[in-house]
C-alpha cells in the first residue's frame, strides 16, 4: 500500500490471534489440520472486520506439504515426496507472458515447472471488499532437474520466489518442498469454506499453524494476512525501521557458499535484493529475514534466538558460553524488539518465543497420546483434562519447541546449550572482539 495522507506503511504493526497443534507422533492426518481450524474459529475475536463485516483483516493456515493430496488433485505427475515444491501464488488478473516468464525463471535456478493448478475456491464466503481485490489463485509445482531435495531443493526454490517476486505481479504465499500456506483478505470463520481443500480428508498434515489478523495500523490485504513462510506474529517490531536499514546497509556484505548460483548470468545474493520488503508490514520483513538467516545454513531455533535473544547483559547466572553466543550473534544483528508472540516452523519442528519482557500472552497444552498445543489464549480447543501432562505459559526469552521428527519436547536449556556449544563463540570473540576503551589514544590532531 503506498503512502497517501495520514496513512505511512512504515508505521504497519499488528496486534492478532496465533496458534498451532502438533502431533509429536509426526503423523499426517486430516485430523490435526480440523483442530487447527478450530483452533482458528476460536480465535476470530482476535482478528478485526472494517466497514464491510463480511471481509476480514486477514486468517491463514500453514501445513507440511500434503503429499497425498496433491497427488489425487494436482492432474499432472509428481516426484517422490520431498523432492517437489508447491507453493499458493496470488496472480493478477492480466495473465500474459506469466507462465513463460516463471518458467524462464525457474530454469534459470535449477528448476522446472511440473505444473499449475487453479486452486478452488468459493467467493460466497468472501467479503465484498475482498473481493473486490481477489487476485487469481493458482498454486505452481516445481521440481530440480537433478532431483534435488530437503534443504537444497527448499534454497532453489527460495531463490525462484524471491526472483518471481521481484519482477512483480506475483506474490507467493509460499512455495516450499515442506510447507504451504492457505491464507487470504477473510475471517477465521470463512478461512475453511473459501478453501475447499481444506476440508479434504485426504488434506493431512502433522502439524498445522493458524491465525488471525488484526490490522491495528495497517489496511488489510490478501498478502498481508498471516502465516507467512515461517512465521505466525502477534504483537509489534517497536525496532521495525532500524531493523530494515540495518539489513538494507549489511546486504552488500551478504554471502554464502550455500545459496546456488544462477544460471542466468545473475550476480550470486544480488539477484535476491532487496532482502525485506519495505512496503509490507514489520511481521512479513521479521519472516523475511528469518528466512534468509534459515537459508544461509542456521537451523529454525538459532535464527529465531539470533533475532529475539533473550536478556543475556545482566544475567548473572548465565553460562559463559550461553552468554559467549548472545554476544557473539549481537554483534551481528540488531535485536527484532516490541512485544511480541512469535510462532514458528520449518515443516519439522514447531515452537513459540516471547520477546524480553513477555508482553504477549502464550500458553501450551501437551496431551498423553502426543497432542501438542499452544496458543494466544486459552479454551482454543476442547481438549479432556484427564489426558492432559503438561501446560503452562511462555516465559519472556523462553523458546518452546516441539520436534515431530525426533518425537518429543526439547527443552529451552536443552535447545540453548546446544546451540551455544556449537562453535567456539568465546574463542571467536576473545579473537575477533575489538572494545573501544581498548584502542589507543592518538591525541588531539592539529
Amino acid at each position: 500500500m503506498a503512502a497517501a495522507g495520514l496513512y505511512d506503511p512504515c508505521f504497519e504493526h499488528d496486534a492478532c490471534g496465533v496458534g498451532f497443534v502438533a502431533d509429536l507422533s509426526g503423523r499426517p492426518s486430516h485430523g490435526v489440520v480440523s483442530r487447527a481450524l478450530n483452533v482458528l474459529c476460536r480465535l476470530e475475536h482476535r482478528g478485526a472486520r472494517g466497514g464491510d463485516p463480511g471481509t476480514g483483516d486477514g486468517a491463514g493456515i500453514l501445513t507440511q506439504l500434503p503429499d497425498e493430496f496433491f497427488r489425487a488433485v494436482s492432474g499432472f505427475d509428481l516426484p517422490g515426496p520431498g523432492c517437489y515444491a508447491a507453493g499458493l501464488a496470488f496472480i493478477p488478473a492480466e495473465r500474459s507472458g506469466l507462465t513463460r516468464a516463471v518458467e524462464t525463471l525457474a530454469a534459470a535456478e535449477g528448476l522446472k515447472v511440473l505444473g499449475w493448478r487453479e486452486v478452488p475456491h468459493d467467493v460466497t464466503f468472501c467479503g465484498a471488499g475482498a473481493r473486490a481485490v481477489l487476485p487469481g489463485l493458482a498454486q505452481l509445482f516445481v521440481a530440480g532437474e537433478h532431483g534435488e531435495r530437503g534443504l537444497e531443493l527448499e534454497r532453489m526454490a527460495f531463490c525462484l520466489r524471491k526472483r518471481v517476486e521481484h519482477s512483480g505481479g506475483v506474490y507467493f504465499a509460499s512455495l516450499s518442498a515442506r510447507t504451504i500456506v492457505y491464507k487470504g483478505m477473510l475471517s477465521a470463520p470463512q478461512l475453511e469454506p473459501f478453501f475447499p481443500d481444506l476440508s479434504d480428508p485426504r488434506y493431512g498434515s502433522a502439524l498445522a499453524l493458524v491465525h488471525s489478523r488484526f490490522s491495528t495500523n495497517t489496511f488489510p490485504s490478501w498478502p498481508l494476512a498471516h502465516p507467512y513462510r515461517y512465521v505466525a506474529h502477534n504483537g509489534e517490531i517497536n525496532t521495525i525501521r532500524g531493523n530494515r536499514n540495518w539489513m538494507r546497509a549489511r546486504e552488500a556484505m551478504l554471502a554464502s557458499d550455500l545459496i546456488p548460483a544462477s544460471r542466468d548470468g545473475s550476480k550470486g545474493l544480488e539477484r535476491l535484493f532487496p532482502v525485506l520488503d519495505e512496503t509490507g508490514s514489520d511481521s512479513a520483513s521479521f519472516d523475511e529475514c528469518l528466512e534468509l538467516l534459515h537459508m544461509g545454513g542456521r537451523s529454525l531455533p538459532h535464527a529465531v534466538l539470533m533475532m529475539i535473544p533473550e536478556p543475556w547483559e545482566n544475567h548473572e547466572e548465565m553460562t559463559p558460553e550461553r552468554r559467549a553466543f548472545y554476544q557473539f550473534h549481537a554483534a551481528l544483528m540488531e535485536p527484532w524488539d516490541g512485544p511480541a508472540l512469535i510462532a514458528f516452523t520449518d515443516g519439522s519442528v514447531i515452537g513459540a518465543v516471547l520477546d524480553r519482557n513477555g508482553l504477549r500472552p502464550g500458553r501450551y497444552w501437551v496431551t498423553s497420546d502426543g497432542l501438542v498445543v499452544l496458543s494466544s489464549e486459552v479454551g482454543v480447543l476442547n481438549i479432556d483434562p484427564a489426558t492432559v501432562i503438561r501446560k503452562g505459559r511462555l516465559q519472556p526469552g523462553r523458546i518452546f519447541l516441539a520436534d515431530t521428527a525426533a518425537g518429543r519436547i526439547v527443552e529451552d536449556e536443552e535447545v540453548k546449550a546446544a546451540l551455544a556449544a556449537e562453535h567456539p563463540y568465546e574463542a571467536w570473540l576473545h579473537a575477533g572482539l575489538v572494545h573501544l576503551d581498548d584502542l589507543p589514544d592518538l591525541g588531539r590532531s592539529g
